[in-house]
């Protein structure tokens, strides 16, 4: 298995801007379901220990997922997907806001806008993420809540994920 994986967090303050590059050594096909489908989402998608549950998801242009991020003692954090644009297993883009379990956006985060595109190289696949929020202050506060740690957590687990398929 390739160790030395491609992984480049950039920031962008500018143009509120966070980028991620990362490689993943599968192929397209596998790592294109593991961030549209739910039952592969969930096993990745919170950086440990906290865990992903799906509540419903539609990967449809105009579909929602609604997730909860659950920690060891139970306590929820929601977020949505809406999902605006898809071209499939080459981008997708979406729009994501923290909320509650009925997915009424919580105003005191506000949303961050993900555009997300895989590219195949041999056999790897390259993830590319631009995430864009409305202001500095906002892109400012999600990187001091850790979001730099906790994606990089999460896409360490979704290395595991696919060395199993």
């Amino acid at each position: 298995m390739k160790t030395d994986l491609l992984m480049i967090f950039s920031v962008d303050k500018e143009n509120k801007r966070v980028n991620v590059k990362r490689e993943f050594n599968a192929p397209l096909s596998n790592v294109w379901s593991a961030w549209t489908e739910p039952e592969i989402l969930d096993l990745w998608w919170a950086p440990a220990p906290l865990k992903s549950e799906t509540k419903s998801m539609e990967f449809k242009e105009g579909g929602r997922r609604l997730y909860a991020m659950v920690g060891a003692e139970g306590a929820q954090g929601w977020s949505t997907f809406d999902y605006t644009s898809i071209s499939p297993k080459t981008n997708f883009k979406y729009t994501s806001t923290f909320c509650d379990a009925e997915g009424n956006p919580n105003s005191a985060f506000g949303s961050s806008f993900w555009d997300v595109s895989f590219t195949e190289q041999g056999d790897s696949t390259i993830v590319d993420i631009v995430i864009t929020r409305d202001s500095f202050e906002e892109l400012e506060k999600i990187i001091e809540m850790g979001f730099k740690q906790g994606f990089t957590s999460a896409m360490e687990g979704l290395d595991k994920i696919l060395a199993e398929k």
